[in-house]
């Protein structure tokens, strides 16, 4: 993003502001809802990085784990039902 966080949040308010009809004395409640918007672009912006790094590092473990055993199953031999 090339504008600065405060920027984005000033643009985004005025849009809010324009949509509810130019109300006045809404400048604060506008100016927070940018505000939450702007923090929850950012998270969403960021769970993709996290889950990068949580698969490179279960990755990077399953390598370095010794391989684990495998349970073997007994071949009990059964008989055909009589008829």
């Amino acid at each position: 993003m090339t504008e600065s966080r405060d920027e984005w949040i000033k643009k985004r308010a005025y849009e809010i502001w324009e949509a509810e009809g130019h109300p006045q004395g809404r400048h604060s409640a506008h100016w927070e809802q940018a505000s939450l918007e702007r923090v929850a672009m950012e998270s969403i912006a960021e769970k993709p990085k996290a889950k990068r790094k949580t698969a490179a590092s279960a990755a990077n473990g399953a390598a370095t784990r010794a391989p684990a055993k495998t349970a073997t199953r007994s071949k009990a031999k059964t008989t055909p039902p009589k008829e």
